[in-house]
Order: C-alpha cells, then structure tokens, then sequence
C-alpha cells in the first residue's frame, strides 16, 4: 500500500501539540513526525515519564494520527557546532547553561542519548536531526584549507557521535541526519564520508530531504541511490532555484527567504522544481516504506493551505510498487 503521508511539526511548534493535531487530521494527514521543542516532545519526560509518552500518543490516537519519528535537530545541531548566541534562542536552558561552547556540545550530547530513550519510549524507530559541524565555517577553502583541516572535523563528528549512536544502538532506534548545508554532510560526498568516519555505525543514515540537495546542483536521486540501505526517513519538501534577479546567488547573499532575488526558495510542496515522480520511482526501487513527512516552508503562502495542499498532492503522487514483473502476464502456460 502507498505510504503514510505525515507532517513534520517543527514549523507548527509555536502551536500547542493539543491544537495541531485535530488540525493536521482536516488537514489530510495519517500522521505526524514531532518535533523535540515547543510542547510537541519533551525528550526528558518522555524518556523517564511512562504516563508522559503514552498521554503524547493517546492525544494523537484521538485525532486518528499515528506517530512515525521524532525530529531533534535543534540538540543535534549544538553537538559539533561551532557555538554562539544563536544557539541560545534555540536551546532549552537546560543545556545552554552558562553558554560555555564545550559545555553546551557535551550536554547537547547528553540529550541527544535522551532523545534515543524518548524515542523507544513513544514506540518509534527513528530520530531525525542535525549533527552540527566543526568545518562547515571553513566551506570555501579560503585562506587553503587542506584535507587534514577536514579530517579533523569528520574525526571531531565520530568522536562525539560514536557514543550518541551507541546509546541509539542500545534501544534499537536509528538516527537519520538531514543531509544539509552547516552539517557534516550536505551532499553525496559528505555523507559518504560522514558514515565511513563512524565506522559505518549502524544506526547512523539519513533523513532524506531532496530541497537541501537540488539547489546545490546535487543529484538528488542519485542519493537514494546511492545510500539505499541507509535512508531511514524521508521529508517531502520541494525548492525551486535558478530564479532571481542575478544579484543573489546559491550562497544566499544574506536575504531573507521570499526575498524575489534569491537564486533559490523553499516552495509548497509541488510548486517548484523537485521532480517527486523520481523520487517516488527510487523509494520504491530501494525498498522503502516509511511514512513521507512533509516539512512545510514557503515563505509566500499560508501554511494551513499549503501543507493541506502538499497532503493532497503527496498522497495522489505515491503508488505502491509493482507486485511481479509487468509482462508476466504474456508468459506461456504449457502446464
């Protein structure tokens, strides 16, 4: 059967959980992907709070949703990262602390193992999220950078990571990384060089979401491809590029997003230039049958109608893959 279509709650989470979840079920999805911030999901009380997981999944089950994953990138995000105020507003205090930067890495960490216990707690399989860079600073190698700069940080990522999946190991939950700019991997190359740096760890994939990829001129298909066996979830989230006006290019040009000269923008899903019959096509060829989550972002549209839209239009694009080869039928029967 054609997979769960679900909404991935980062961007609704300056709403009660309470009141998103009647409105993602009029809204046309099976189910939801909870964020670890706002009142959506906390790891700590999930973790140790038998009667705070199951009262998370009985509001849904009210609704007729079903929970697929829990989404912590903003953890994540702190455990390799480069710290500075940003991170601040979005963090709990609980791990900010005095802002100390190797502080806030160590107990981003800390959580992050939480989160794995949170997640086995709600009956789910999969965390997605971020991981943080100690290089991403240094993308454009000016002053030279040399691949010893870069090893230090894929070594740095499995130093602090090797223990995070250990700890996911340990209850038998995956952590997919959103394979994104500032992160360890924002490509095929990266990523192919994150999983060799943990020793290919088993719990280590990706959470796949083709818009991070498309506007750099990755081969988004290509990567499912290529990581078959390590795509552990997948965001339904479309982008368009090669707009604008010339005067921004991929890099951003420090504008806001819906700024009409940017090279590229997050758009609904459907409305831009993502092809998802290919992606469809692929997740079926690699065997996938997870849910596919939609994270909605566009800037010029309201959200209620676009992820109601984006349900529809993800839902009437899925199929199911083919049960036996379609020509069997013109085989000979000389039985």
């Amino acid at each position: 059967m054609p997979r769960p279509v679900t909404l991935f709650t980062g961007q609704w989470a300056d709403m009660p959980l309470a009141e998103l979840a009647p409105l993602a079920q009029e809204m046309g999805y099976d189910g939801l992907e909870l964020a670890c911030w706002g009142d959506h999901v906390d790891v700590v009380r999930a973790a140790d709070d038998p009667s705070y997981a199951s009262g998370r999944r009985e509001l849904l089950a009210r609704h007729d949703l079903s929970l697929h994953a829990i989404g912590n990138h903003l953890l994540g995000q702190a455990v390799c990262d480069r710290i500075d105020e940003r991170h601040q507003a979005v963090l709990p205090p609980r791990v900010w602390g005095d802002g100390d930067p190797e502080g806030v890495r160590r107990r981003a960490a800390e959580e992050m193992k939480t989160t794995a216990r949170a997640a086995r707690a709600l009956g789910v399989d999969v965390v997605s999220g971020f991981t943080g860079s100690s290089i991403w600073h240094a993308l454009y190698a000016f002053p030279p950078t040399d691949q010893a700069f870069w090893k230090r940080g894929f070594d740095d990522f499995a130093e602090r990571w090797g223990p995070i999946l250990d700890a996911f190991d340990a209850v038998d939950v995956n952590f997919g990384l959103e394979v994104h700019p500032t992160e360890i991997a924002f490509d095929v190359a990266s990523a192919q060089r994150a999983l060799e740096a943990v020793g290919h760890h088993p719990r280590f994939g990706f959470n796949y979401d083709p818009s991070h990829l498309a506007y750099q001129g990755v081969d988004y298909v290509k990567f499912l491809r290529t990581f078959e066996d390590r795509i552990f979830h997948v965001h339904m989230k479309d982008v368009w590029w090669g707009r604008g006006d010339g005067t921004v290019g991929v890099f951003g040009g420090h504008t806001d997003f819906g700024d009409a000269r940017r090279f590229w923008d997050f758009r609904s899903v459907g409305r831009g230039d993502v092809d998802f019959e290919e992606i469809v096509v692929a997740l079926n060829d690699i065997g996938y049958e997870g849910p596919l989550s939609i994270e909605w972002e566009d800037a010029r549209m309201d959200r209620v109608h676009g992820a109601t839209e984006s349900a529809s239009f993800t839902r009437s694009l899925d199929f199911a893959p083919a049960g036996g080869a379609f020509d069997a039928a013109f085989a000979r029967d000389d039985g």
